[in-house]
């Protein structure tokens, strides 16, 4: 008859034999290794982060250059004439004396300044959209535009035009100020990183 507690005990019924020693009992369960995680995408990704202030304030800048440009172009549109005669007066001579019909002259210089002016603010907005949303090559066109700026700021103000108001004058200083702290802002290491980053972005498919 079996002991009914079910298994045969080593050694059959008459006992293990003898020297025999049973197995040591199992140690405690450890979890096992979870597999390695993956690479995961975008490895070696720049630090993520926000529109930087320098970005901001960088942009702001070319866009408050922008603003005094047509602030600029309106005040020799509408005082044009005024401001010819008195250049013309300096130099001991005037619109007749050249052979010029002064009220075409007059025309022809507002139209094509107000179509050029039109088409280059149109630009220039385009480009700081376009850096305000992560381009860095309009971040680059903004540079050079900015430097254009700067240089024909320094001329103008180093040697104003005559009969140019003195209104003029200011407005060319403080828009050559903003181009050069443009400049200045979107160079600066956080602007660079942050534009590293939406390059990343893009390249990933997340921007």
């Amino acid at each position: 008859m079996t002991s009914g507690q079910g298994g045969n005990s080593p050694g059959g019924p008459y006992g293990p034999p003898e020297g025999w020693n049973a197995p040591p009992a199992p140690g405690p369960q450890y979890p096992g290794y979870a597999p390695a995680p993956s690479a995961p995408t975008g490895y070696g990704a720049p630090r993520s982060m926000e529109r930087p202030a320098t970005v901001r304030a960088g942009l702001g800048a070319f866009m408050a250059t922008l603003i005094l440009g047509l602030i600029s172009s309106i005040v020799v549109f509408s005082q044009f004439d005024t401001i010819l005669d008195a250049a013309l007066a300096a130099q001991g001579t005037s619109a007749k004396d050249l052979g010029v019909d002064q009220d075409a002259f007059i025309r022809t210089v507002l139209i094509a300044g107000v179509v050029l002016g039109l088409v280059f603010a149109a630009l220039q907005v385009m480009f700081i959209w376009f850096a305000w949303n992560g381009r860095n090559w309009a971040r680059i066109v903004l540079w050079v535009l900015g430097g254009v700026g700067v240089l024909s700021g320094l001329v103008g103000v180093a040697s104003p035009q005559v009969g140019e108001p003195g209104f003029l004058v200011g407005l060319r200083l403080f828009g050559f100020l903003l181009s050069a702290a443009g400049i200045v802002l979107l160079a600066l290491k956080p602007s660079n990183e942050w534009y590293r980053f939406r390059k990343w972005q893009r390249a990933n498919g997340q921007g």
